[in-house]
């Protein structure tokens, strides 16, 4: 089955991946599509009312989302499928999250995209940390968050989150066939940034962080 593309989610949001239209990169500046990606990410294929069952959405809000997903080539009907109702899937195209133009324009539709996407992983990271304690100490000693503020060349930037990625992706490819007796669903997110530069005698407090 056509798998999250790692370039997203990775989903990574950076600039290796394919550049996307400011229309299309409009489809992922709404919570509901981002659910529906991660639903169709975890059971491979699911028709909107499946959608709508496991997501606690109306079947016509789901199948609306579905086919703006499906507009713009993120997710697509799975093929050889009669009935009233198809079940989806997602293709191989990366959810990149940079219209890469210089546009103000641009600027708006990546962040409202962006702020999507890192409000529906904290969502789900904070729902799943409530539920921690309920895990066999196995799952909880492999669990946790990791945050460090360090100074870094432009060069060690690329050169560390170029390793996390290799990290993160190490498992991406485990479609069904190929996971492990005991194997289940695991989310690995990554994230670096860089401050804002302050201007020379500024203090760190008067420029935000």
């Amino acid at each position: 089955m056509p798998r999250q593309s790692a370039s997203t989610a990775t989903r990574e949001q950076g600039s290796s991946a394919a550049v996307q239209s400011r229309t299309s990169l409009r489809a992922l500046a709404h919570p509901l599509r981002w659910q529906l990606i991660d639903l169709l990410d975890s059971t491979g294929q699911a028709t909107a009312t499946q959608c709508a069952d496991a997501l606690g959405e109306t079947v016509a809000s789901c199948a609306y989302h579905l086919s703006i997903l499906g507009k713009y080539g993120y997710a697509r009907q799975v093929p050889g499928h009669t009935g009233r109702e198809k079940p989806w899937e997602l293709t191989d195209i990366p959810q990149n999250l940079s219209s890469g133009g210089s546009e103000p324009v641009d600027a708006q539709m990546t962040e409202a995209a962006m702020d999507a996407f890192l409000d529906h992983e904290l969502a789900k990271l904070k729902n799943r940390f409530r539920q921690l304690a309920q895990e066999p100490a196995e799952w909880r000693d492999g669990t946790g968050v990791l945050g460090e503020t360090a100074w870094l060349t432009a060069a060690e930037l690329s050169a560390t989150w170029a390793a996390m990625k290799d990290l993160v992706l190490k498992f991406a490819d485990r479609d069904p066939s190929r996971r492990p007796e005991g194997a289940r669903e695991v989310r690995l997110f990554a994230a670096s940034s860089v401050a804002p530069q302050r201007a020379v005698g500024s203090s760190p407090a008067a420029s935000g962080s």
